[in-house]
């Protein structure tokens, strides 16, 4: 007996009559009896008779019903289930970022995320990158938002954006007339570098050491709000992510561009092995989107 076999045979049984059985489905009435007919030839005994242009149910379709409506419950929780997941129910979305983007990216994003997703829950953590593939790995986070990260086998990597250095200096101190300033002309002024254990540390290393940019470093620091706050303290200055150096609490730095510029990409990483649930999905969109609005401010 088929799924449609079992589907029709539950309406008319229920319903008493093929008229009822075709409301209930949304069909025709030719096609109920079609299907029912189909059904009894495939069975090899009929499920009802015909008494007076009424349906009786014959003792084998009693016997059958119990059976059918299991699998007919089971059916139609199939169907909420699915109906749930299509129109965002509960769901729970495990993210995990590089510091910088905690500072006010991230945040923001899911909650804003919430005014049309307001059943959704979230995991959230503060990773470096290693962590970050680790827990992927383990199945600990569903996706992680990341600068520049290297490829790595199993890892699915989905550029959202495009950003770039910036050069955060004192407040007081005026470095440029210029909003753009030129690497060459930051050599002779107190330097606070990002440690290059990261990938974005690690590509700034390389871009400033092809350009054979020397600096005066005084402080090396591995986080980059680290090195916002000793700019803003008036220790130096420092070549930083756009995304920390927009991030609120920003009124005692002031942001150059730098020329020539030094782009990288913002991914999404997740596990190449297990698809993201349609509200997972949902949220890469969203957070592209403010990502890229956050970038134009």
């Amino acid at each position: 007996m088929r799924l449609r076999h079992a589907e029709v045979f539950h309406a008319v049984y229920s319903s008493g009559s093929v008229t009822a059985a075709a409301k209930i489905l949304n069909v025709t009435q030719p096609s109920v009896s079609k299907v029912l007919a189909h059904a009894e030839q495939v069975l090899g005994y009929a499920l009802f008779e015909r008494v007076r242009g009424a349906l009786i149910p014959t003792p084998e379709a009693h016997r059958l019903f119990k059976s059918v409506s299991t699998v007919y419950k089971d059916m139609e929780q199939l169907r909420r289930l699915a109906r749930n997941l299509q129109s965002s129910g509960e769901s729970r979305i495990r993210v995990a970022a590089t510091p910088a983007f905690g500072l006010q990216l991230l945040p923001s994003t899911i909650a804003s995320f919430l005014l049309a997703h307001g059943k959704t829950a979230f995991d959230v953590e503060t990773l470096h990158y290693e962590e970050m593939a680790l827990a992927l790995e383990e199945q600990r986070i569903d996706i992680g938002l990341v600068f520049a990260p290297p490829p790595k086998p199993g890892l699915g990597i989905d550029e959202i954006a495009t950003a770039e250095f910036v050069v955060l200096a004192p407040v007081h101190l005026k470095i440029s007339g210029k909003p753009v300033v030129n690497i060459r002309d930051l050599g002779n002024l107190p330097f606070i570098k990002l440690s290059g254990r990261s990938p974005l540390g690690q590509m700034l290393t390389r871009r400033l050491e092809d350009r054979s940019t020397e600096f005066k470093t005084i402080i090396t620091c591995d986080t980059y709000h680290v090195g916002k706050l000793l700019v803003a303290e008036g220790a130096g200055i420092t070549i930083i992510d756009e995304i920390t150096a927009q991030s609120a609490g920003h009124d005692d730095v002031r942001i150059w561009r730098l020329k020539p510029a030094i782009r990288f990409p913002i991914s999404v990483i997740h596990a190449d092995s297990r698809p993201l649930s349609m509200i997972a999905r949902q949220f890469v969109e969203h957070l592209q989107t403010r990502t890229r609005e956050f970038l134009d401010l």
